[in-house]
């Protein structure tokens, strides 16, 4: 009787589903590119069907940030945000290190050829999220060896974090005459508690995977760097499984209670919750529930 009320249900709601959703992009029709590592690739993209993995690759310099990597990594999001046919994503480094940061020298160098503001980029979305829009698929960050300072904060300001057992965690740039500029002091707080984070980054201590796990800054702890990427790619896997307008939708309404509040938040979930109601996913998710199959979603 159960199977026969779903497919009625089903059979029902197809009658009302329009045959694109609103919520979906038309414009999202760019597809990203392999880009193989080599000497002068400074970041790597993988494909892997649904998934897209984007790699750090400066491990001559312990995988230092510099601008063009901070660029490559904006529009590597960007790109990312605007490929329908990815689900997720995840960033990680090549070599030892996961990332010591800013390349304080070439950034600084940069800075000094400017004459004034840098123009914004359009094509590129903050690694950081510091401005602009927030991305509406997630991202999961696999954390290993040195993970300091910047690098920490774009690890923040991921949705998913993975650590391998040898991370080593840094927040130090009060002991160099600088302070958490890429978001630490907002997001490292939210997440770890004001007495955890302010005894990192007011001393510059460093602290270890298992102490991010204790404060809650990581969600899972592997025992070594190749275990974490399986690890994150498993569960992008199962993220890609998901219908991706409730993807989407999970992470609108999370950020907004974030970015403006509680209330606003709570105010909007019938709403969104009613859009869901009339996409083909929903149809087919309840299809393939009575079916006994998985489902095979759209986003549409």
């Amino acid at each position: 009787m159960q199977r026969r009320s779903l497919l009625k249900t089903a059979a029902a709601l197809a009658a009302f589903a329009p045959s694109v959703s609103e919520a979906q992009d038309q414009s999202q029709t760019s597809r990203i590119k392999d880009l193989p590592a080599s000497p002068n690739m400074k970041l790597t993209i993988e494909r892997r069907g649904p998934i897209v993995l984007f790699g750090i690759n400066r491990p001559y310099i312990q995988n230092r940030i510099d601008p063009e990597t901070s660029q490559a990594l904006g529009r590597a999001y960007y790109d990312y945000e605007h490929d329908s046919s990815l689900r997720a994503a995840i960033l990680f480094g090549h070599g030892p290190n996961f990332s010591r940061g800013i390349d304080v020298d070439a950034n600084a160098a940069r800075l000094q050829q400017r004459s004034g503001p840098a123009a914004a980029d359009p094509r590129m979305i903050d690694p950081l999220g510091k401005s602009g829009p927030h991305l509406s698929k997630p991202v999961i960050v696999v954390a290993h060896g040195d993970t300091w300072n910047m690098a920490h904060e774009i690890m923040l300001a991921a949705d998913i974090r993975i650590a391998a057992e040898n991370t080593n965690f840094g927040q130090d740039e009060n002991t160099h005459g600088r302070f958490p500029g890429g978001g630490a002091t907002v997001r490292f707080v939210r997440e770890a508690g004001w007495g955890n984070a302010m005894r990192y980054m007011l001393t510059g201590d460093h602290w270890r995977a298992q102490e991010a796990l204790r404060m809650g800054e990581i969600q899972m702890v592997v025992s070594t760097t190749e275990e974490a990427l399986d690890a994150a790619v498993q569960i992008a896997m199962r993220i890609a499984a998901c219908a991706p307008l409730g993807i989407k939708a999970t992470l609108a309404t999370a950020h907004l209670a974030l970015d403006q509040s509680e209330p606003i938040a709570l105010s909007k979930l019938s709403e969104q919750y009613s859009a869901l109601y009339r996409t083909q996913d929903f149809i087919e998710g309840r299809r393939a529930e009575a079916e006994g199959r998985p489902p095979v979603y759209t986003g549409k």
